[in-house]
This record gives structure tokens, sequence and C-alpha cells, in this order.
């Protein structure tokens, strides 16, 4: 979407100047009329009337009239949705109108003095966003009451009468009181205070004390000491990034996260501070910005601000997180619409990214022209190191960064646009900003010719395998368009936002986050977290296959075809030009193809069945595909975000592919189910060493088939001492937690009954337990065994401490003290962020991934009292559940459920399966209206 270019404004008029501000959203008489406002409200206040009447009639006078220009600038805005600047100026003169009010009622009416002392002279002034004249809706109101010398009795009751004021029209008032010399003293000993005195702007009161301290600013605070402001600027900056996030984090902070307001800031301040102009434009003649790098920064400043405005306007309070629940909201109202398969709350999001990844570039520009003046100190960098690196031909250099020697002659070579990159990557320097224009400037060199040359395919190739750190050099290249230009397919993707809870990043930051799991992996750096990872990559794979396959696993993104089966496609045209031989990009496109094919398997069925890994054995045909896709798989998995690693999805694919090496390398026969059931009661006698023949052989005829793959030797000998010890109507339970698979294992045992699993799958909703894998068996004496692997709602393990009430509220639940289904409905609610999110549900049934049950996968909304609906509503069909495998991403989740009839036969009847799809659609229709009214 284009702006519109727009002038750095300037400073806001006084409220009751003669001339009347004209860059604003709607006509400033009609937002606040500020003589006829102060002439009705003069007019209101009568004669000896007490401070709290003066005060509360001001208050009402005022606030009538902020609420009608509150108004008048939102119609405005809505009708134009862009116009942020004039905006944010709309509401700076309201505010100004409401503080210049106060003050004359409080010098006039309230604590009148007629004839003030030279002591007595006070000097409102504005400062920080206020003083810079940009308010959004909801903006603190920064005052500073300027006073000569120390603060008289008079001055001290005006700026409380006029703060019990603003307080009580709602306002968010920060403010102090300082003499000049405060100011220069406070000022030196802390920078935000100075940035906020940078940016002051005279209010209403005495004029001269504002000019006295604007002068003694400059003169003896400001002047002299702009590398150091500088410094503090860009250190303050770092710290707010590292608290905030990145700039791809999918629910960005718009005024602190990476690119955001508090960044174009930054840059004003810097440039005020040292160039002493609030007009960025004249940074232009400087030579500073280019013409085009100055429309980026009005564009930008503009759009982030209409983003912040529509922000606070919805959520009516002042927000600065962009979260889930409000984006969609705001692409409406930017006229955003769904386009080419994909929702307009996507397309908006990716304007938003491309213009941080925009203030980014500017504040590498503006920091460089500082380096050149000396302003700014060198990089770090170029402090640890004395020696400077030694480079090639053609660069140099310069403050610590790789620099070129002649534009023109590096334009000569068109491959000198790839090979800047690598050598950046060769000396371990940053590339230099002046550099980074060059290069972005002449995109279009970078065309179908060299595309295909065999030189520039090597080169990129170089970049992904030969130094240890691709990560760097793609991020750059992507930022800069380099990316994109040399591989036209990866375009769409930059910058994409997928709409949903469980992707952190935008897709291209996704991909390189991918490669750099990879490098970490390669690098030795994650041995201990990844053992099957690293030895697969040190046993030695196609590492050129490997790499390219994760660079496009993503590429097919964002459009109406199925991505991976449209990524596939595009590997196949891509890969040849990339130089990869035939068989490396068939085996490249068949990794793009099936990229998701373990995740699932291992994540959505049940790996003891040894059908899933027969079938899977099948898909994958070779050691070589398997490996490929194992490592794949985990960089994948892992570049997602923080935290949707951890060991239960380790254990899972660990799991998976080891059985199926082994049925590749030793044959399917080794999966068969009567070898593992001898397998696991050997590994059972062996570890019930200690009970007597007669026991030990009671626990291993008791048990159907199903049981002695389902679970692990720990497992059976858990469930074995459990029902050693049981008696008659008793519930035996054991919990512990499950280091291994970061979650917390809940064995039971007790007597067999109809629903069994939905029974307890309620009493673990009930204490807020979320089910990530479960197995239940019955036994050929009447019992029903299950075990359970749960999380807290923070996805992590409950702790000791919390198991005693956890193992409470279980046992009330099963012994029916408490009606799960009624005391889950209050627990079963969605949170306000995650109700943006539509899922639509799919029910599937399969006879064929399974020899003995048939699977029921459900893929819906997940919610907190989803599975014991699924599970509750089952029963009542009497279907008999063997084992659920829980699969969460974000707000979706896939229930797969492996299960048999009444008659212990898998579900062959069309018409009972259609029956039990329309039974679990009217509890899910149910329980999701539930979710949505109770949050």
């Amino acid at each position: 979407m284009t702006l519109p270019p727009a002038a750095y404004p300037e400073p806001v008029s006084e409220p009751d100047s003669n001339v009347l501000p004209a860059d604003l959203i709607a006509p400033a008489a009609d937002i606040f009329d500020v003589p006829a406002i102060r002439a009705d409200l003069f007019s209101a206040l009568k004669p000896g009337a007490s401070e709290s009447e003066v005060r509360k009639a001001t208050v009402a006078h005022l606030s009538s009239a902020a609420e009608r220009g509150r108004k008048v600038i939102q119609a405005a805005f809505e009708q134009e949705p862009f116009g942020s600047r004039r905006t944010t100026r709309s509401y700076t003169w309201l505010t100004d109108g409401i503080v210049t009010l106060a003050f004359e009622v409080a010098t006039q009416v309230i604590h009148p003095k007629y004839n003030p002392t030279e002591g007595e002279r006070l000097s409102v002034v504005a400062v920080g966003g206020y003083g810079r004249g940009e308010m959004a809706p909801f903006s603190d109101v920064d005052l500073l009451f300027l006073t000569p010398y120390k603060i008289t009795a008079w001055a001290e009751s005006v700026i409380e009468s006029m703060l019990y004021i603003m307080w009580d029209l709602k306002l968010k008032v920060g403010h102090a009181s300082r003499t000049v010399r405060d100011c220069v003293r406070l000022g030196g000993e802390d920078y935000t205070i100075r940035t906020a005195m940078l940016e002051a702007r005279h209010l209403t009161g005495n004029i001269d004390l504002y000019e006295e301290l604007e002068e003694t600013l400059w003169t003896q605070l400001f002047e002299g000491t702009a590398r150091d402001f500088v410094a503090a600027k860009l250190e303050e900056r770092d710290l707010r990034h590292d608290k905030q996030g990145q700039r791809y984090m999918v629910e960005p902070n718009v005024k602190e996260g990476k690119g955001g307001l508090r960044d174009l800031q930054s840059l004003f301040w810097i440039i005020k501070y040292v160039h002493h102009t609030e007009d960025v434009g004249q940074l232009v003649g400087k030579g500073v910005f280019l013409p085009e790098e100055y429309e980026t920064f009005v564009q930008a400043e503009r759009f982030l601000w209409a983003v912040r405005i529509h922000l606070h306007m919805i959520s009516k309070r002042a927000v600065e997180q962009l979260s889930f629940d409000t984006q969609p909201d705001i692409a409406a109202r930017m006229g955003y619409n769904d386009r080419s398969g994909r929702r307009a709350v996507e397309w908006f999001m990716q304007d938003y990214f491309r213009h941080a990844t925009a203030v980014g570039d500017l504040t590498r520009i503006l920091l460089t022209s500082l380096e050149a003046d000396h302003t700014k100190g060198p990089p770090l960098l170029k402090r640890i190191f004395s020696r400077t690196p030694d480079t090639a031909s053609g660069y140099t250099v310069t403050h610590g960064r790789l620099a070129i020697q002649d534009d023109e002659r590096f334009l000569n070579q068109k491959l000198n646009l790839l090979r800047i990159f690598e050598e950046a990557l060769r000396t371990e320097l940053l590339i230099h900003p002046d550099a980074m224009r060059l290069v972005k400037a002449n995109l279009h060199l970078i065309d179908k010719d060299m595309r295909q040359d065999p030189a520039a395919q090597e080169l990129f190739l170089d970049l992904l395998l030969n130094h240890g750190n691709p990560e760097r050099a793609l991020r750059r290249m992507s930022e800069l368009g380099v990316l994109a230009a040399f591989l036209p397919e990866f375009a769409p993707i930059v910058a994409m936002m997928q709409f949903n809870m469980y992707h952190h990043y935008t897709v291209d930051e996704h991909t390189i986050q991918c490669i750099w799991h990879l490098s970490e992996i390669e690098n030795n750096q994650l041995e201990e977290d990844l053992p099957v990872a690293s030895t697969i990559m040190a046993e030695g794979v196609n590492r050129r296959i490997l790499y390219i396959a994760l660079l496009l696993h993503d590429i097919g993104k964002g459009r109406d075809e199925d991505h991976a089966i449209l990524g596939a496609r595009i590997a196949r045209t891509v890969c040849p030009r990339l130089g990869l031989t035939k068989e490396e990009s068939e085996t490249v496109e068949w990794l793009v193809r099936y990229h998701l094919l373990m995740s699932d398997m291992a994540q959505k069925r049940d790996i003891a069945d040894p059908r899933t890994v027969r079938d899977f054995a099948k898909a994958v045909k070779t050691r070589e595909r398997l490996d490929l896709l194992a490592v794949l798989t985990v960089c994948d998995i892992r570049g997602v975000g923080p935290g949707v690693w951890n060991n239960w999805k380790a254990a899972l694919l660990r799991g998976l592919y080891r059985q199926t090496r082994r049925a590749l390398e030793g044959g399917m026969e080794d999966l068969n189910r009567e070898n593992r059931g001898a397998e696991a009661k050997k590994a059972l006698r062996d570890a019930l060493s200690e009970w007597s023949a007669a026991e030990v052989a009671r626990e291993t005829t008791r048990h159907y088939e199903p049981y002695w793959q389902g679970l692990h030797v720990t497992g059976h000998v858990i469930i074995a001492k459990l029902l050693r010890e049981l008696s008659n109507d008793e519930i035996g339970m054991d919990i512990h937690l499950d280091e291994d698979r970061d979650a917390t294992r809940v064995a039971f045992a007790l007597q067999d009954h109809p629903g069994i699993f939905s029974r307890l799958t309620g009493a673990l909703a009930l204490v807020g337990a979320n089910v990530v894998d479960a197995r239940t068996f019955t036994t050929r004496d009447g019992y029903a065994v299950a075990m359970f692997w749960i999380q807290d709602g923070e996805g992590t393990p409950y702790d000791n401490t919390r198991i005693p009430r956890l193992r409470q509220m279980i046992l009330k639940t099963l012994k029916g003290e408490i009606v799960a289904r009624e005391a889950i409905k209050p627990k079963d609610k969605l949170k306000k962020r995650e109700k943006a999110f539509k899922v639509p549900t799919h029910i599937t049934f399969d006879n064929d991934g399974s020899e003995i049950f048939t699977i029921i996968e459900v893929d819906t909304r997940d919610r907190a009292g989803l599975l014991y609906d699924v599970t509750r509503t089952l029963a009542h069909q009497n279907i008999y559940i063997a084992s659920a495998v829980i699969a969460t991403y974000g707000e979706q989740v896939v229930d797969t459920f492996y299960v048999k009839d009444m008659f212990g036969l898998k579900l062959h009847s069309q018409a009972k399966r259609d029956l039990i799809e329309k039974k679990l659609r009217l509890a899910l229709a149910a329980g999701s209206q539930r979710a949505y009214e109770t949050g």
C-alpha cells in the first residue's frame, strides 16, 4: 500500500494564538475552540465559589469539551486512516487547550496573584513526546513546571490545583517542578530527563523562564556532549530490544519494539542533538539521507503512528502491544482486504514488518554519518580487535566495517553483489552501511543472466556451506533485497506473517532461524540437546541438499495451494538453477514436499503402533532420506520460536527415527507385534526379578497384546506395582516427573467400567492439566490401567510441591465427589487475544493406519475442556479409546484417538462413523460457544 509523502511537523502552535493551526485532521475550532470554551467556562464560575466548586465546574466543562474533541478527531481519522501525523497534532492541540485553561483557572480564579514577585513566576512546559507534538489518544501528558528559584507556596498551590483538575479529567500526567539550575543538574545525571527536555515546548505562563531554560540547556548541557548522548541512546535502544524482542516477532510492540516508533524517535533525538534541527528533511541537503531514504522515514513514521493510534482507539487505553486480537481490526480500519489466498491481517502485518525493517536501515545510515564526523565511537568489534583483517582487492575497512574502495569498479562486476557477503563472512566484518546502500540501489543488476551464471551459483552455495555462519549472510541479504533478487521465488515470503499463535516469526525469519539451527548442529554446539541430529551430521550427509531444502521448505506459503506441494514444484525449478545435480534436485523436491511428514507421524500418531513405523518407513524408503528428513524436522521445529522445541518432541522424534532406521536396516519383520511383545515381557521379568514366579506370571498373562508395545518397560513396572497393591474399589495412582519428556507422568489402575478414559480426562481437565499423550488398556481380569503425560498451562511439568494437590483433586473427581462436566465449565474459556483465531474443525476416520484400531483424528480449536468433551462424546457412543495422541500448534490442536467399538472391532460401518462425526461436531460447537461466551 503506497502512502503519499508528509512533511515533518513544525511545533504545534499555542492554543490561544490568534492563528489556528491548519495542519490538523479536522478544523482546530471543531476539535477545541479555545476562546469559546474559555468564555463558557469562566461564565460558569460563580464569584466567591469554593475551590472544590470551581474545580468541579472546570472539570465538567473541560471534560465535555474534550469528549467532543476526541469524537471529532476519531471520526476524521476513521475517514482518513493513514492521516496519523495530523491526528497526533490534533490530540496535542486538544491537550494544549486543556492544560492552558486549567492553568488560567488555577492562576486567575483559584489562586489569583495580581502583583507577583520575581520569584513567583511560573512557566508550564510540555516535554517528551507531548513536547514534540506527538500524542496518541491515550498518551501521557508530560509537564515541566518551571520556576526561577525554590518553589513558592503560591506556585505549589497553582501546580496542585492544575494537577487535581487534570487527574479528575482522567489524564495520565507525568510532572516535575524544577528550576533551570535543577534541569541542568538532573539532565547531566540522567539521559532520560535530558531527552525529555530536548523536546521542551512552552505551553503557557512566563515565556522568559522557558527561553532561559532553552538557552541554558544548549549552552551548558547539550553543547559538546553529542558523542555521550548518542552512546547513551544506542545503549538504551539495545536494552529495549533485548526486553521487547526482535523485529520479526509476530506480536510486536509498536512503541518499544525493534523497528518501532521509539527507534524512529531515537533517530529524531539524535538528529536534533547533533544537527540542531527538528526537520529530518534538512538532512537530505546535508547528504545524510538520500531523498528516497527521507521518503522512507516519512512513510515509516506515518504508518507506525497510524497503527498506534488505531491500537489506542480499539483498546480504549494506552496499549502498545500489537496483539493477535487487535491485528484484524486494525487491518480492516486501514483498508486491507483478503486477497490471493491470504487474509487482510497478513497483508497488513507484512507491511508492518517491512516498515520496521526500513527503520533499521535508516538507523544504520544515520549512525554511519555520525561515525564519519566522529560523533559516534567505533563499533564494539573495532575496539576488541586491534588488528584490522586483510581484505580482498576492491575492499577496505572503514570504522571497523567492510567498505567498498571504488563504487564504479565494484558495480562493473555483477558478481560483486554476492561476493561482498562472502568477504564479510571471511573477514568476520560487518558491512559498512554505505556499501549496503550501494548494493540496495543496484539490485537491478541481479538479472536472469546472473542467476544462471555458474559462478554466481557457486558463490551462493559457498555462502550457505563454507563459512560456518550462513544465517548472518542470509539475514543481511534478505534485508537488503539481494536474496529476493537472486531467488525471486523467495520474495513473496519476505516479512510474511502467518496469522496463528504457533509461529513466532515471519516466514523468511523462520527460514533463516532454521538454517542457523542447522549450522549450530554442524558446528557441534548442540550435541547434548540433539544427539541424533548431531550424530547424523557427524557421520555425513549431503549438505547441499540439506541447506537448500531448509531454504526452500516454506517457500510456497501464502498461496491458495498446499504450501508443501507448491514448494516442491518451486524446488524443481530452483534447484537446477542453484547448480544442484538431477539426483540432488529430486531429493530436495521430496524433502520440501514431505517436510512435515516426520513431525506429523511423531506428534499425531502412536509411534508404539508398528503400523505407524511401517508406513513411515515405506514413505521414506532409504536411510539417506530418513537422515536428511530427521535433521530438517528438528531444525524446522526449533525455528518456529522460543519454547516450541522440548524434550517431549525430542523423545517422540528420536523414537520414530530409531525404530524406522532399524526397520530400514533390519527388515520390516522387526516391527511385528509378537516380537515386540515377547521383548517387552522379558524386559519386565528382568525388572521384577525380586518378585515370585507366580506374581510375574500373573502380570505377564493378564494384559492383551497392545499393552506390551504401548508402554516402555518403565511404565509396565509402574502399572504392575499399582495392580499388585490394588484392592477392590480402590484407585491406584502414581504421579512422577518424567524429565525425558518434559511432562508429569500420571499412571492409573482401577476397576474397569464404560467411559473410563472420559472420566480420567475430566479429572485432569479439572485441575488445569493439559494432556500431551495418553494410553489406556483393559486387563483380562477386569481392570483398567492408563498412563497420561500432562503439562500445566505454561507447557511445563508439575513440580513436586503441586503434585499432592493434583493427586487430591483427581481422586475427588474419580470418586464422584466433584462432577467434572459442571466444574470444568468456568475454566473452559478463551482469552481475549485468542478469540481472533478461527480454526475450522476437521474430523477424519482411518481404518488403514493401524492393524487393530480405527484412528479418529479431530483437528480443531484448542481450549481447556476440549479433550473431555470429545472423550465423553465417544464414551456415549460406546467407543473404547485405547490411546490418545495430542499435538498442539498454538490455537490449533490435533487430537488422535485409537479406538474400537463395543465388540472390539474397527469402525467399519459408514453409518456409525457418520453418526459419531455428527455427535462430535455438535459437542465441539457447543463447547466452543461456551468458551467464547465465558471468555
